[in-house]
Order: C-alpha cells, then structure tokens, then sequence
C-alpha cells in the first residue's frame, strides 16, 4: 500500500561480523528490484563505505577533530560524535518523514518501503549510549523499527562463542524492546544449520557441549561447561522470540529470506510492539503532567499565608506576608480605631465638625478614653498645631 509506513532496518553487529558487507548486499539487492532504500551511515570512522548513504554522520562531524578537540581515545571519539549527531535527531526524522511520504506532484513514483542503516562496529558504543537510545526510540516513534543482528558464523562454531553472541543478543533485545532478527553471515564459509539446530534443539547443543569437553578443545570444560548448559536452557525462550536467517554477504544467498522476515517482523512490530511504545509514552507524558502538577502544588502552597496566623482563608497577597513581623502587628491592623486614620486631614471641618471633636478622634486613636489624664505634652502641643490650622 501506497500510504504504508517504510520499515527500519538498523543493523548491528560486533567487529568484523561483516555489517558493512551486509549493508552493501541489501542495498544493492533492493536496488535490483527497483526498489531503492533509503541510507543512513552512524560510523563516524569508518573511511570508504561500499553503498552511497542518504545521510551520513560523516557530512556533519570529522571524527579525527572531536577526537583532538575533547582530547579522546577512538571509542571515545566515536561515542562524542554520536551524542553531538543525536542533537539533531528531530532534523533527521522530519527529513525522512518527508522523504518517505508520498509526493502529490509525482503520484506514480514508487515510495520507499525500506531504511538501512549502518552502526559503528564497537557495538557497544552504540547500544548502550544514550545517543543510541534516542536514535533508536526517536525512529521507533515514527517507523516500524527492526533490529539486524550480524554474527560471524565461521568464529560461532565453538559453543563458547555461539553462546557469548546468545547471551549479547538477548541483552540487546531487552534493552532496545524491539523485534530482532539473528542474520547468520559468511554462510558461503560455513553453513549455519548448526546454529539452528542448536537454537531448536537442546540435545544437540548437549552432545556438542559434549564433544568440546572430550576433546579439550574450546571453552567447554569445568565451570564453563556447567555454565553452557545452564545458559542453553535459560535461552530456550529466548529463541522463540526471535527469527533466524542464514545469509551469504558476498553471493547474496539468504537475502531474499532476510527480507521476508523483515516484512514478517514489521508486522510483529505494529501488533506487539507499537501498543508497548505507544502505552510508555503515555506513561512517560502522565509522569510529566504529574511532576508539573506537584511542583505547581508546592509554589501555591508557599504562597499561602497560614490560617492559624492571619484566620483568613484562601492565598494570601504576596505583599501582605512581607510586611508581617509579629502576631501583634496582625492585630493592631485589625482593630477599629486605626481604620478611622485613614480619612484625609480637614474633612471633618468642613462638615461643621469642631476642634474638640477632632482632638477626641485623635485620643481615641491613640489608646482608651480611661487614661485621657495620662497624655504627655507632645500630644498637647500636636493638638494647639491643629487648632491653629484651623483658623
């Protein structure tokens, strides 16, 4: 279907597990049933890729000057580089949104249906930043998202290592929550059956476990061996959930039913793992809201004046609660007789009110009418001032 979103293939692999070979095979592979990706290289050190990338790190970060500027070692250079790059990821999803969407003015034209994109061979680098995170997710959010794992199967013969690329596996599954597909390479150098047999079949995994340790070859013998046979049996339900695929990088053979398990795991995405990202980021939002109303909470809380202080109810003007010293102070600004100062000088005249019942206003805003005998001569002397003022 025309308005059915592309699928994202981001390949991983560790070092020399042949991802760029891999990388190179699809594309071209796509390229020969008209049918074009769109690339995407996150290898800031690699020199020369075999395929023509849409987007690549390298236009945007020379890996040799962040090495020298930030004073870093290779892995440290790569992983700068990544979390600069992933600065810009919301640039990088409007362009492949527009990209990938259908263009009105061409309706014929085909769209594209698939992204490839190329990881850095220090695996861990890029999984478990936070740079690959936010890559990862940030593509999640917009596309149904694959991971490809690539192993070496010439280097998995032994149980050892065959286990090692299990156990690496299953820590990437769980961390990036994405559907996954174990892409068996270098199938023109030895066959993977193997491998699947081992991963279906525990008893032959066993009898090979077995053979290592009779022979003394590999890492089957003592402690490593009982731990073999505990992983095989841990991992048993772990191999249900993934898909499994032999794949030749250099003749192409495979690639036709890597594809088919892409298309079979983009389903898998949208009825499993969609609802999943779609129920965290509500969870991620309402966290959100809920952190913004208790911080709200906290600022009205301290704006408030308290009741057993002022006996009011409601916020309190900010201004009021700076100009509270004491609760005596609260209580003068209560009373009756300073409420009557506030009616402008002379007023009173002017209605016919006398000097005598002015200098009485001024007593009883003083103190009580019982201690009139005890006023001190300032205020005899202010009393004449305003008798004066009045003639």
């Amino acid at each position: 279907m025309a308005t059915e979103k592309p699928v994202a293939i981001v390949c991983v692999g560790m070092a020399g597990s042949g991802k760029t070979t891999f990388m190179q095979r699809i594309n071209s592979h796509l390229h020969s049933k008209r049918d074009p990706p769109y690339v995407i290289n996150l290898d800031p050190a690699v020199r020369n890729v075999p395929f023509e990338s849409n987007i690549d790190i390298r236009d945007s970060l020379n890996y040799k000057e962040v090495m020298k500027e930030y004073n870093l070692g290779p892995n440290g250079g790569i992983l700068t580089s990544l979390n600069i790059f992933s600065t810009k990821i919301d640039q990088i999803i409007n362009i492949l949104e527009k990209r990938t969407a259908p263009n009105p003015e061409t309706p014929k034209a085909k769209p594209i249906r698939n992204i490839i994109v190329d990881t850095p061979g220090q695996i861990e680098v890029f999984v478990w930043s936070a740079s690959g995170s936010i890559l990862l997710d940030s593509l999640a959010s917009s596309f149904p998202t694959v991971i490809a794992y690539i192993i070496d199967t010439p280097r998995t013969s032994s149980t050892s290592t065959f286990m090692s690329n299990m156990l690496y596996a299953c820590s990437i599954l769980y961390k990036t929550k994405l559907p996954m597909i174990l892409v068996f390479n270098k199938t023109d150098v030895r066959d993977a059956e193997f491998a699947k047999e081992w991963m279906t079949d525990f008893e032959s995994f066993q009898a090979a476990l077995r053979a290592e340790e009779a022979s003394g070859n590999g890492g089957g013998s003592g402690y490593m061996g009982t731990l073999l046979n505990s992983m095989s049996l841990m991992l048993e339900e772990f191999y249900k959930h993934l898909s499994v695929v032999g794949v030749s990088s250099m003749t192409g053979q495979g690639v036709d039913d890597f594809f088919s398990a892409v298309k079979e795991k983009a389903q898998v995405f949208q009825r499993d793992y969609q609802p999943e990202l779609d129920k965290r980021r509500e969870q991620a939002k309402q966290m959100k809201t809920d952190k913004k109303d208790r911080e709200l909470g906290k600022m009205m809380k301290d704006m408030e004046v308290s009741d057993s202080v002022t006996g009011q109810k409601g916020p309190a003007k900010p201004v009021q609660r700076h100009h509270v010293d004491t609760v005596s102070d609260l209580e003068d600004s209560d009373s009756e007789p300073e409420a009557k100062l506030v009616e402008p000088d002379g007023e009173g005249s002017e209605e016919g009110e006398d000097e005598e019942g002015l200098t009485k206003r001024y007593k009883d805003a003083l103190g009580d009418e019982g201690q009139n005998s005890k006023q001190s001569a300032s205020e005899e002397s202010f009393a004449r001032y305003l008798r004066q003022g009045q003639m």
